[in-house]
């Protein structure tokens, strides 16, 4: 016997938001999947809390830093909610939608019990809609793992960090510390 699972649009995926059948689940959409997300633990909940007010600290006015906020994919029926998306200030037309690829300059996840997820699901996803660049905090090594040049298998380009500076391809002006974003400047 073959199982085949039933694939859900990001339109049914909203009515059942709408109709409070979601209510009490942390899930996202993947794939056309509705996915448990795991619970968030200090360190993850620290790391990313820390990294995203450092985040806005840096690119100011340039750029909107969402945190935890869903981004919609409609090429590939997904609406993760990535830890952190830095995308286009557009004000109240997020009243209307989430930010879409065209929308988001880059993408960040803190990651510990997801990182398979993380590092396999969701960097296809993401470079399958073109986003150009993604980035992976490994809780586990403290390191930042960075996918830039999105194609349709993946992303081509995968670099290792754990000091130093980076600067996102979108502002280049900008130097991003790594430490900082590690969320390991305080002892």
């Amino acid at each position: 016997m073959t199982l085949t699972t039933a694939k859900w649009t990001i339109e049914d995926y909203h009515r059942m938001i709408a109709a409070g059948i979601l209510e009490q689940r942390h899930v996202e959409l993947l794939n056309g999947e509705i996915v448990e997300m795991a619970p968030e633990g200090e360190s993850h909940a620290y790391s990313s809390d820390e990294g995203g007010e450092y985040l806005m600290y840096l690119l100011g006015e340039r750029a909107k830093v969402r945190q935890a906020k869903p981004i919609t994919l409609r090429q590939n029926n997904s609406e993760p909610e990535p830890d952190i998306a830095v995308v286009q200030r557009l004000g109240r037309d997020y009243r209307q939608h989430h930010p879409y690829p065209e929308n988001i300059f880059w993408l960040i996840e803190y990651s510990d019990s997801s990182l398979n997820k993380d590092l396999e699901d969701k960097s296809k996803i993401y470079s399958s809609v073109g986003i150009p660049e993604y980035w992976v905090i490994n809780l586990r090594t403290m390191q930042l793992i960075v996918f830039r040049v999105p194609t349709d298998e993946g992303y081509q380009s995968k670099e290792t960090l754990t000091q130093g500076y980076i600067s996102p391809l979108a502002f280049p002006e900008i130097a991003v510390s790594i430490k900082q974003l590690l969320g390991s400047y305080v002892n």
